[in-house]
Parts: C-alpha cells; structure tokens; sequence
C-alpha cells in the first residue's frame, strides 16, 4: 500500500474522537516500582548461526538508518527484558483504566508509539496479528487524539517530511511517520494519560500507530534527546539501566531501569566512571540532535592504543554530523566506519598470534568481519587481548571477553567472532562509531540529563 493512501487511510480514522491538548507532567518528585512482563517477539531460527546472522544485519541495517536519518522514507524501577531479536523491553501503562503495552527501550530515537486500533496492521512482521497486544483507544476515557492545529503535531512534523499535516483540514488528526533501520510505522498522534502506581503523567504525547513494517510486537520508547521522548516528557534528571548479558534467545531474566525526576544533585553516583556528553554538532532542526555523542578518545587494544584518524574521532560541526561516537540501546552490535574497523580488527590479529584468521570461505556463512579458528580449543581458556574504549575525562570502558567476542561452531570448524561489524557501503556519514547493547551488558550504565555526562561501572546484571 503507498505512503499517500495510508496517510488518506488514517484521515478517514481522525473521525474518531479528537481533542485539542497541551503537554503536560506534575513537577513533584515521586517514588514508584513497576511490575513489567516480556513481549512476545518474532519467530527466530534455531541455528545459532542464521540468529547470530540476523543480528547482525539488523545492526548494519540500523546504523545505516542512524547515520542517514532522513534519507529514506524522582525514582521509578522498571524491569529490561532482553530479546532474541536483539533489544530489551519495558512495559508501560497507558491509558483510563490502563492498559498493559510492551515497548523496545530506544536511546537512539525519541519518539514513543505503540500498536493501536483493532485495525493495527504489521507486514513483515513474521508474528501471529492476534497474539501482537494492542492498545485500543475506544476503551480508555483519556483518550485525545491530537488535531492538525495542535502545536505538538509540529514536533512531530519537524521530525520527518513525511509527517505532520501538509496540506490537509485542520480539523484532522496529525499523521506521522517514523522510520527506524528495520523498517517503519505510520499512525496518528494521540494524548494518552502514562499510568504508573501512584502517579499519573496526563496530556503524554504518542503515537497511535496503524500501520507497520518490520516492527517487533511491541511499541517503540523513544528515550533521545528530542522534545517528544520519554525522558523529556517525564522532565527526567536522569535515568539508568542495566543490561542482562544475551544468550542470544528469550529469557524471563529481567534487571532494572530506573527513571529519576525531581531535584538533582552535581553529586556523581559512586563507583561510576563519567564521560561528558558531547553538544550534538548540529543545528535543531537536525536529525542528530536525537543523539547522545560522548568524545571516544582512543580504543585500546591490549595495551595498544589503535591509529584511528583524529576525523572520526571527532564530529563535524554541522548539520552532516559526520564522525563521532553515539551510544544506542536499541543496536545490537556496536558498528563502525570500516577505516576504523580495519585498524581494530588489524590490531586485535597480531595479538591473537598464536590463532589463524578464518578462511574466507568459512567466513562467508556468517555476516561478521573477524573471526578466527579455535578449532579444538575451548572458548573459555582462551587468553583473548583486552579491548578498552577511552572516553574524554579518563573513563575507560573496559570490556569483560563475552561483550566483544562470541562461540561460533561453522561445520566441523569453531570459531571466535568479534561482535562489532562493518559495511564497506557506510562512507563518512553521520555517526562514525555506534555504540550498540552487547557492549554495554553487564555495565550499570547512567545518563546523567541535569549534568551533561555518561557514567557505566562494571556490574553482574543478572538477579540471582
């Protein structure tokens, strides 16, 4: 179906109820905790490889989205499931009375949609429609959607050309559309009453989404930097995970992600090591400004620190956004710039002397750059060299063997493979260095929104 009849689509659904509102929150601190349950997520392969494989891609595929975003059409706990398609989940309350919806936790974008209306449709999405929890707007008292006038649908609308009402009644409802590296949705914006035990957040803004393609079960939370996230509308000072180490299949397992608002100290959290967020190096009407970038000083490989060239390190200041390190929750894999990636990969080789690089052939079954044969040997008596990220004031993100290397067994041969991937096709656009979730498991990780900085300690996530 077009974009143009799926937007004429949602305007025959603005008949529904509309409302003009204001975004709104209460400014007083409160305390809560939030019982959450898993979502159900696509069907995965059961060959470790084929799932290994697919991670991958979808995090070459999102860096691409990532780097060219325009390119193509007080104290809450929450717990973070970790998924086999490689994201973690909260759920959240929407709604009067509420209802339950899950959401994929998203630091690299900021808005927050869910699937919506019995009429929710999602292609290629490789999941049984009746088992995909919908919210229904008929059933919640709260219930607004958000008419052309609004001046929240120009939020949205500055967000990407396709959303927003160009050209349409002002009585309609605000259409949008939002795309992500795995495809996109496209719904009508709708205030929404954000339901947690003893408080209530009236007036939030997200989106009712119709339409769908390759989107997980589930809603996305955008947590960036943006006007429309959930920590602005929340008017978080902070907020902090962390992630459950990934065997690569769905566990019940859960860890914390905690939400704070109200007053806020300078006072660092103990045990944490601090990085400043960098100023996004573009204009506000830029699609980067989403982001968080932090000044990657060195990456060290054993004790070595790696040649990589002073313009990736560094972002162009101007709306290119070329270069620079960005952390993003919802890519699995940390990618980069193949320039940057060849000196890792060239550097991690001569440490490893003593194990054979792979052959090409082997190699081309899986969608990762290095691997080397291990064949006979057991991962975990292998001495691997240290990989260490160096960020701006002397905070060293020193990676346990798990977050960088992985088991995989390729016919009768078995091998090590380095979970940070490259494309040739990405060129120096956007984002140099995509800081991606399975380096960040089993690190306490904070960003820190009143003061301007990333903090992460070391720290078994996993509740015993």
């Amino acid at each position: 179906m077009a974009a143009s009849s799926l937007l004429s689509l949602m305007f025959l659904i603005s008949t529904l109820l509309l409302a003009s509102s204001s975004l709104s929150v209460a400014t007083n601190p409160t305390t809560f905790t939030i019982p959450l349950s898993p979502i159900f997520t696509k069907h995965q392969p059961s060959n470790p490889i084929k799932t290994l494989n697919s991670l991958a891609s979808s995090s070459l595929t999102r860096a691409h989205q990532l780097k060219r975003p325009k390119s193509k059409p007080p104290l809450t706990k929450t717990k973070v499931f970790s998924h086999s398609y490689g994201g973690y989940s909260i759920s959240l309350n929407f709604g009067t009375p509420p209802q339950t919806i899950s959401f994929l936790l998203d630091t690299g974008s900021s808005p927050v949609w869910f699937p919506c209306t019995s009429q929710y449709f999602c292609t290629d999405c490789d999941i049984d429609p009746s088992k995909i929890p919908l919210f229904i707007p008929k059933l919640s008292s709260s219930s607004k959607f958000i008419n052309c006038q609004n001046p929240n649908c120009a939020v949205i609308s500055s967000i990407n050309s396709l959303s927003g009402c160009q050209g349409c009644n002002c009585s309609q409802a605000c259409p949008y559309s939002f795309l992500y590296g795995l495809g996109s949705t496209l719904g009508l914006l709708l205030s929404e009453t954000l339901d947690f035990p003893e408080k209530l957040f009236t007036n939030f803004l997200v989106g009712c989404s119709i339409f769908s393609t390759q989107q997980p079960s589930a809603g996305i939370a955008g947590f960036g930097r943006t006007p429309e996230s959930l920590p602005s509308q929340l008017g978080l000072t902070k907020f902090s995970y962390c992630l459950i180490s990934r065997r690569f299949d769905d566990t019940s397992e859960s860890s914390d992600l905690t939400l704070y608002r109200g007053s806020s100290s300078d006072a660092k959290t103990p045990g944490l090591s601090y990085t400043p967020f960098r100023k996004n190096p573009v204009s506000n009407d830029s699609a980067f400004r989403e982001y968080y970038y932090v000044d990657l000083l060195k990456i060290i490989v054993g004790s070595k620190p790696v040649n990589i060239p002073y313009k990736y390190l560094v972002p162009e200041n101007n709306a290119n956004g070329n270069g620079g390190t960005i952390v993003d929750s919802g890519t699995t894999f940390t990618t980069m710039e193949k320039p940057i990636f060849d000196a890792v990969a060239t550097a991690l080789e001569a440490e490893m002397g003593n194990f054979s690089r792979a052959s090409a052939n082997v190699v081309a079954s899986t969608l990762f750059n290095l691997c080397f044969n291990i064949t006979g040997l057991k991962f975990e008596k292998i001495k691997f060299p240290e990989l260490t990220f160096e960020f701006k004031g002397g905070a060293k993100l020193e990676l346990p063997v798990g977050n960088y290397f992985v088991p995989v067994d390729v016919g009768n041969s078995s091998l090590v493979c380095l979970t940070i991937v490259t494309d040739s096709t990405f060129g120096s656009v956007g984002p140099a260095i995509i800081l991606g979730n399975t380096q960040q498991q089993n690190f306490y990780v904070e960003f820190d929104l009143k003061n301007d900085r990333f903090g992460f300690r070391r720290q078994t996530c996993n509740k015993k």
